[in-house]
């Protein structure tokens, strides 16, 4: 009930360079079938009723260009385009302090394909235990290697999960994370960390592989592929 009430609010991090993409533009501005990738992730969200408000977080060069994004695409739930921080840490505790509600959700602005199913599922949990991730079992066997290329250990595979975005929230919980990783000068790899250094069980809630991070330039035509068999009926 009481997201029903409050909605949700989501921190969309896109202030990344991203050099692996080997492109001069950043990977979230190029194009994925005519449309910014950037763009196609905030639509998912403003196209669902739960969200009521959306924070971009940019590089500082970006701003004016994404802030005419919002306007040529009318994405009327992204109150705010914002500055990035040098680390996306950062980024994401600026994101949190302009929005409003209770309940957050932060995503990677370059993982454009997750679907508003998927999303829902992450916000059940959520509102379940106050902090849930999207993840994947692993597929692979997965080798830990020392710094001279040898193996050192081979992990039980049915334990490792591959973890996504968006990742679910309490705000106030999040918030008391980020506090927390600051004053003692932490940096994590995700948000879920920051929570679970609190002491805070994070649960696990099985997403899609189909929800890919476009990092590297085999992933575009991926994604593309991806896009084209799914067309509208999951947006």
């Amino acid at each position: 009930m009481e997201a029903a009430q409050s909605g949700w609010g989501i921190v969309v991090v896109a202030a990344g360079r991203g050099t692996r993409m080997g492109t001069v533009e950043s990977k979230q501005y190029l194009l994925l079938k005519d449309k910014p990738i950037i763009v196609h992730t905030l639509e998912l969200f403003e196209h669902m009723d739960e969200v009521i408000e959306i924070v971009l977080v940019v590089g500082a060069q970006d701003l004016a260009r994404c802030e005419a994004f919002v306007q040529a695409y009318r994405l009327t739930k992204v109150t705010a385009v914002l500055e990035g921080g040098s680390e996306r840490q950062h980024s994401v505790r600026l994101g949190l302090q302009a929005l409003t509600g209770s309940w957050v959700m932060v995503h990677d602005g370059v993982r454009p394909l997750v679907s508003a199913k998927a999303v829902r599922t992450c916000m059940a949990a959520a509102l379940s235990t106050e902090a849930a991730v999207l993840a994947v079992p692993v597929k692979d066997t997965i080798k830990q290697v020392n710094e001279a290329g040898v193996i050192i250990a081979t992990p039980d595979r049915r334990s490792l999960w591959a973890i996504q975005t968006p990742q679910a929230f309490r705000r106030s919980l999040l918030i008391q994370a980020h506090e927390h990783a600051e004053q003692d000068g932490f940096l994590g790899t995700d948000d879920a960390m920051l929570v679970e250094r609190l002491g805070v069980p994070v649960s696990v809630t099985e997403g899609e592989y189909t929800n890919i991070k476009i990092t590297t330039p085999e992933d575009l035509p991926w994604a593309e592929f991806l896009l084209n068999g799914r067309g509208d009926k999951e947006r």
